[in-house]
């Protein structure tokens, strides 16, 4: 343990936070690097180029429009690090700018050329020759050009709106009699593919550049003197209007408004402002400036390109039988626990009540743990009640399916689903109106709080008993996600914890209120106070000699109280171990106020995003885990639940993740007191350990069942959200 030093920089200065938006951008950072790894198959890096590609849109409309936002609301309101808005926008524009110039220097000088090399390569029209272009432009003109409708500006025709996300391409046409040229929009259409396969497999070429030089067929009479690629970015909601607050009280006395509400404000997205224009580098000046002069932004929301727009469509690229290119595909194991079980319904609830168990997904099954508890409850005669929350789950989800098969068989089904999920609104909405006409009793929120709760509760009568098992997890109930997100959930028959949970969905559908609940954390109730007390309690210990310690694994960290309470742990002499994938706010490794605390970030094929809590608590160990970042919003924004761990074999399991976590040499990234991550490399004679790899070769040494389906868990059609 580190000697205290005296602190020069009190807990409540700026000077001791990292600014949120900033430490996000350093996050994407950390995945641009392997998107630079040669070590890396040529496909995992195109993957990693994706993911930063829907990185940066997300970045856009959720947090650049927020800071846009703040602009003009509050000019004035400075950020955990002291800056005002505008600094904050100049600071994150220049970081993006230099990823940009990265992520474009990769793409052009190093993955297009591998590509090439494995006859695979993404190739401009004027890259093809003249066989290879008769097919495309047969394709075009019979499965392409019925679905285009350009869109002309003239003073017939105003500027058209442009959608959010879209690739677009400008054409200038000339008008009659050399009186200049007529701007014409053509949206590339999202339902068909976007890398169109050359004959023979040798390669792909943008369905961009196909229309732009196909254009004659539209426009047979006056072909385009030019075309050029743009695409526009909007943010994530659109200017305050009293009549779409959430949180309005007048807003949420008519019953059943959310729905309504929440339907305007998707409504409201599709024409929320601009914050960013991307063209592509040859796009001319006087083009650029009418651009953003129609679409009313600043000159600072352009972006050139001078690589492929939309770059999140890397994710959809297919390297055929070509396994070299990919890592090996992952496939989940069946729980030990849950492998041999009879195929009886009621066989995973026997097994359950023998002990809790702890499943770690992707390397454990999620299909054969989670989704058939489930689906278990919803057909076994002893199940009366099942209640779930929804807060992302896949498009043909099974289970939903389950749940309204289980009311179809006359269970007594709730379901919370949070329609204000962001992003996720419409199909949540869509989801619930399913499971009512299916006699499903569905709330849709409760008021002025997103429900982040992972758990769902199933009651059965067992011998003339009601008993309740539970599932508590740190991660969505959707299949897609569940292969390449990192999560933990422990099933459970412990009384106390499914007393709380059953208590928790009361308050959830019943809009009840209460004040304690015996074992679980319950934020806004007494999540925050209970971490508090936890955290402090260590301070104590640590004053006083005894065994003191914290460790946590997050996906985020920001949270001011939260931070400043860890400050004063370490400044106690509290060794404090942090896993944080995403963003962090606090500022580690700083004499004499954060001496005590390490913070690292593991990144690599599966998207870390359980919690783990531990404190070492005089030599008594307490674990945790649950839904909840030590973030603002989960704290006092959110239903979110974390349970304590009072098995003994998980609290082992658990020490044993942390520890895999603590000990990567290769994957992980140590945080500096500047903020910056630098990646750890084996010692010379040591043994390469990254921490996923290591979890991964655990899950193979355990034969899968026989039942179990074989799918690569690494790539999904759905790729995965992140939450900025």
């Amino acid at each position: 343990m580190a000697e205290p030093h005296e602190s020069t920089i009190p807990v409540d200065s700026p000077r001791a936070f990292f600014d949120r938006e900033l430490s996000w951008l350093a996050f994407a950072r950390r995945v641009l690097a392997l998107a630079e790894d040669r070590e890396l198959p040529l496909f995992e890096r195109i993957k990693f180029a994706g993911i930063m590609g829907m990185l940066h849109d997300e970045f856009f409309m959720k947090r650049m429009s927020g800071i846009k936002r703040k602009m003009r609301m509050w000019p004035e309101k400075r950020s955990l690090d002291g800056r005002l808005a505008e600094e904050e926008l100049v600071a994150c524009r220049a970081e993006i700018l230099d990823q940009s110039d990265i992520l474009e220097r990769v793409l052009e000088q190093n993955v297009r050329p591998a590509l090439a090399r494995e006859d695979l390569p993404i190739l401009a029209w004027a890259e093809l020759d003249e066989t290879a272009r008769a097919p495309l432009r047969e394709y075009f003109e019979h499965s392409v050009l019925p679905i285009l409708t350009p869109l002309a500006v003239d003073a017939e025709h105003p500027f058209p709106f442009i959608s959010n996300d879209a690739l677009n391409l400008a054409a200038r046409l000339p008008l009659e009699e050399g009186r200049g040229l007529r701007f014409v929009r053509i949206k590339v259409p999202d339902n068909r593919p976007r890398w169109v396969p050359l004959e023979g497999g040798v390669g792909y070429t943008p369905l961009e550049e196909i229309i732009a030089a196909n254009l004659d067929l539209l426009f047979p009479t006056t072909p385009p003197e030019s075309v050029y690629r743009f695409r526009v970015t909007r943010g994530a909601q659109g200017e305050p209007d009293a009549s779409r607050d959430l949180t309005s009280e007048e807003a949420l006395r008519e019953p059943g408004s959310i729905i309504r509400l929440v339907s305007k404000e998707l409504k409201a997205r599709r024409f929320a402002g601009t914050v960013r224009l991307e063209v592509d580098s040859e796009t001319p000046p006087d083009l650029c400036q009418w651009l953003v002069s129609q679409l009313g932004i600043d000159d600072d929301d352009l972006y050139r390109s001078r690589t492929l727009l939309r770059l999140s469509n890397l994710l959809d690229l297919e390297c055929g039988n070509r396994p070299h290119l990919k890592l090996p595909p992952h496939k989940p194991r069946t729980h030990a626990r849950l492998k041999a079980l009879p195929q009886a319904p009621q066989a995973i609830f026997d097994e359950i009540r023998r002990g809790d168990i702890l499943c770690h997904h992707p390397y454990h099954s999620f299909d054969t743990s989670v989704l058939r508890f489930i689906e278990s409850a919803a057909v076994d005669a002893a199940t009366l009640a099942i209640k779930l929350t929804i807060y992302r789950t896949s498009k043909d989800s099974p289970i939903v399916q389950a749940l309204a098969e289980a009311a179809r068989r006359g269970k007594q089904v709730a379901v919370l689903v949070e329609i204000t999920a962001r992003f996720d609104e419409a199909p949540n909405i869509a989801w619930g109106r399913f499971l009512e006409d299916e006699g499903v009793h569905v709330a849709y929120g409760v008021e002025k709080l997103n429900t982040h709760v992972k758990g769902p509760l199933v009651v059965r009568e067992e011998g003339g008993q009601i008993r309740r098992c539970a599932h508590v997890g740190t991660g969505n109930y959707h299949t897609g996600t569940a292969r390449i997100y990192e999560d933990l959930g422990i099933l459970t028959c412990e009384p106390e914890i499914c007393a709380d949970m059953a208590e928790v969905f009361n308050e959830l559908t019943g809009a009840t209120h209460r004040v304690e609940y015996q074992r679980l954390l319950v934020a806004p109730v007494t999540m925050r106070r209970r971490f508090v007390e936890l955290i402090r309690q260590e301070a104590e210990h640590a004053r006083t000699g005894r065994e003191a310690g914290i460790r946590a694994k997050v996906n985020q960290l920001q949270d001011k109280e939260t931070i400043q309470e860890l400050y004063r742990a370490s400044q106690a002499g509290v060794p404090i171990e942090i896993n944080v994938r995403g963003l962090c706010c606090l500022r580690p490794g700083v004499p004499g106020l954060s001496e005590n605390i390490r913070v690292f970030s593991v990144i690599g094929r599966f998207l870390e995003h359980s919690r783990i809590y531990r404190f070492a608590n005089g030599g008594d160990p307490a674990y945790f885990i649950g839904s909840a970042d030590w973030m603002k919003r989960n704290l006092s924004r959110r239903v979110e639940t974390i349970t304590p761990v009072v098995d003994p074999t998980i609290r082992r399991e658990l020490l044993e993740i942390l520890d895999v976590y603590a000990s990567d040499n290769a994957s992980a990234w140590d945080a500096d007191p500047d903020g910056k991550y630098r990646r750890r490399q084996p010692p010379s004679g040591e043994p390469r350990r990254a921490a996923q790899e290591i979890f991964i070769e655990r899950a193979r040494s355990r034969p899968p069942s026989p039942a179990e389906p074989e799918k690569d868990m690494a790539r999904v059609d759905e790729p995965a959200a992140l939450e900025v």
